[in-house]
């Protein structure tokens, strides 16, 4: 993968603009400009100098967790990722992946950004739009492809970070090489205080920062199993402790991931891949409800194990890519099985309630995507995928902890069902520079464990499951039009999706002291809208980018709740813009800022709860002390925004990190 950067040589100061290629998103090698859906490519070294990964990806402005809150404080389930507003919720409505291994939790589909050493990536390409013929179930609104350096490209490294929130983070990475044999090691150990959620007049005893720690460790070996032919294996293992502002609210995080995959070396006219991966899961969250004027907290779940399993493999192979004409063939499969464990109804100083819940899942699918070039240069694209999904071993249980006697015992149907997702585009040049793409398509997500067969309570809102949930469905139309020179890249267009059978939380009942709500479907959900972006070199030393994406999201339909009719979206800005600026002021020295800017958005369907636009600027210098050691210096949040997160009452809003000073030392060798 070829990075949308610039690379500065030594002395003068002169750029050199690298040709640009989704591989990873695209499953093939084919050209960003003549790709029909707009692409955004983030490069390695970004991710690697950001405080977290999900921080660096949004410099794209259609990139957006569940809430405003970054993973490094977020509660891990609130870490869904959306593009362009599809449907934001705890579980993912975009697809993101690893070397083509999914990241989404086996249970919620949530992302742990945090288990990833962002040493060793190459670099991120976030592929706008439906993305379903290429991927299956969750690529409703796109797709986050993460490359991995080759062990053998990587360098040896060791970073130091610290900060005024007390973070001390260790990131090391050793390459190793024997004859053919390739290792790289990395290693991460993170721990800080963090910052309190609440402003300083609505704090009360119980309340505390958001801290965390975690330890990372990885393994990865390559080896060249013939001349054209090679294989990759990696070993992940994950270790993570968070608080969630209160004494008793904390979670645990354990993981470990294996794959390995063989691939073609050579650069053919038929390269091909395959896989094998499977992942391993453990994870715990404790609930209070605290009371209202913050005093005391009362035990209100003890969510004490969930583990879940994963384990896929995938294989495809293109034929012709250096012709006119590339055929893209493949298949994968995908299976999960999780199940939530947890103690509830906290009475006279214990909790007297044990549940069960959970299931597992299996997919299969088959895709074939062709794109073949007119003699006028335009590029026709046309795809179809088709997953094969079931649901099983669905169960809900509650019994007595004390007596044993058991209160329910749900057992739900065995559930298969089909999905099509098709793809049909065109890339046509207008002339040298300026490009015209269009597209349509067609994709679906499939609803998670926790959303089928997990209630849950949060405060004095009771939410109940629903394994009666439909698959979700997409279909979209996506326009635009590209202007590329050397030193200049604009890029304008405009998009319309139609989000079927959305899974949302419906309010079925609200009293003075309890709300009852259901996940339920959402016939209709309506978002459109359009991106701008410009990447500008006015100078050899200067480098600006603007981006803006407006998305107008609104339920159409909803018919258990009529009055959620031409409601806006909850926890859907309805702009979200990013403008950069980066100055190289040397070849030893770097300033760049960032000014992040998001529009107006609701905590709840009902649009009865509002969090306010908000603007945040970051400003960075990067110093080359030596050869192998540069040093960092970043103003988080500079202006000391407040940056509203969540808003469960019109009293009490919570906020996103202060202004913070982050600095830190590396050494490459």
């Amino acid at each position: 993968m070829a990075a949308e950067d610039v690379l500065w040589g030594n002395g003068e100061i002169e750029p050199i603009v690298l040709p640009e290629y989704t591989i990873s998103a695209a499953r093939s090698s084919h050209d960003l400009h003549s790709f029909p859906l707009p692409a955004r490519i983030i490069p390695g070294s970004r991710l690697a100098a950001a405080p977290s990964i999900d921080a660096a990806l949004r410099e794209d402005p259609a990139f957006s967790l569940f809430r405003r809150q970054g993973s490094t404080s977020a509660h891990p389930t609130a870490q869904g990722v959306s593009l362009r507003n599809i449907g934001p919720s705890g579980a993912s409505r975009t697809l993101v992946v690893l070397d083509e291994v999914p990241l989404n939790d086996p249970f919620g589909g949530w992302i742990n950004w945090s288990q990833l050493p962002a040493l060793s990536l190459a670099g991120a390409e976030i592929l706008h739009g439906g993305a379903g013929g290429l991927w299956g179930n969750a690529a409703l609104g796109g797709v986050l492809a993460l490359t991995s350096l080759p062990p053998e490209e990587s360098s040896n490294s060791i970073r130091l970070q610290v900060d005024t929130a007390n973070l001390r983070r260790l990131d090391g990475q050793q390459f190793l090489h024997h004859d053919t044999h390739h290792l790289r090691l990395n290693i991460q150990t993170e721990t800080t205080d963090g910052f309190h959620p609440l402003a300083a007049e609505n704090r009360g005893a119980v309340d505390t920062t958001l801290s965390r720690s975690h330890r990372l460790g990885q393994v990865a070996w390559r080896h060249p199993i013939s001349v054209d032919t090679e294989a990759t294996a990696t070993l992940r293992f994950f270790d993570e402790k968070r608080t969630n502002g209160t004494p008793l609210q904390d979670n645990t995080t354990r993981l470990a991931h294996a794959s390995l995959t063989i691939a073609s070396r050579a650069e053919s006219a038929n390269r091909w891949k395959a896989g094998l991966w499977s992942q391993d899961q453990e994870f715990s969250s404790y609930f209070s409800a605290v009371a209202p004027d913050r005093s005391t907290e009362i035990p209100s779940n003890d969510q004490f194990a969930v583990p879940a399993q994963a384990a896929g493999f995938f294989a495809h192979r293109e034929f012709g890519a250096t012709g006119h004409s590339a055929t893209l063939m493949g298949c994968e499969g995908r299976w999960v099985r999780g199940e939530t464990r947890e103690h509830f109804l906290f009475r006279e100083g214990r909790f007297t309630r044990l549940r069960k819940a959970g299931g597992a899942q299996a997919s299969l699918g088959i895709f074939l995507h062709h794109n073949h070039m007119l003699d006028t240069g335009a590029v026709l694209w046309a795809g179809l995928r088709a997953d094969q999904w079931a649901d099983f071993d669905g169960h809900l249980s509650e019994s007595e902890r004390t007596s044993g006697e058991v209160l329910r015992d749900d057992q739900h149907p065995h559930r298969t069902g089909t999905a099509l997702s098709p793809t049909l585009g065109v890339s046509l040049p207008l002339s040298g520079v300026l490009r015209l793409r269009a597209a349509g398509y067609r994709a679906f997500r499939q609803p998670t464990l926790n959303e089928l067969y997990r209630p849950f309570r949060v405060g004095t809102t009771t939410t109940l499951a629903n394994p009666q949930l439909r698959t979700e469905t997409l279909q979209g139309i996506d326009l635009g039009l590209e202007f590329h020179r050397p030193y200049l890249q604009l890029s304008a267009g405009w998009f319309h999706n139609r989000l079927e059978d959305a899974v949302g939380n419906l309010t079925l009942s609200r009293e003075p002291s309890s709300t009852l709500r259901q996940r339920q479907n959402i016939p209709s959900i309506h978002i459109t809208g359009g991106e701008v972006a410009a990447a500008w070199l006015p100078l050899p030393s200067l480098e600006l980018r603007a981006a803006l994406v407006l998305a107008h999201a609104r339920i159409r339909s909803a018919p258990a709740d009529p009055t959620l009719a031409g409601r806006r979206l909850a926890q859907a800005p309805n702009y979200s813009l990013s403008l950069s600026a980066t100055w190289r002021a040397s070849a030893a020295t770097a300033l760049s800022a960032q000014l992040r800017a998001l529009g107006r958005q609701f905590e709840d369907e009902e649009n009865r709860l509002v969090l306010d636009a908000a603007r945040t600027l970051d400003m960075r210098l990067d110093q080359r002390l030596s050869e192998p050691a540069s040093l960092f210096l970043e103003l988080q949040n500079a202006l000391d925004a407040r940056v509203p997160t969540r808003r469960p009452t019109s009293e009490l809003t919570s906020y996103d990190q202060p202004r913070t000073l982050r600095g830190g030392l590396s050494v490459d060798w």
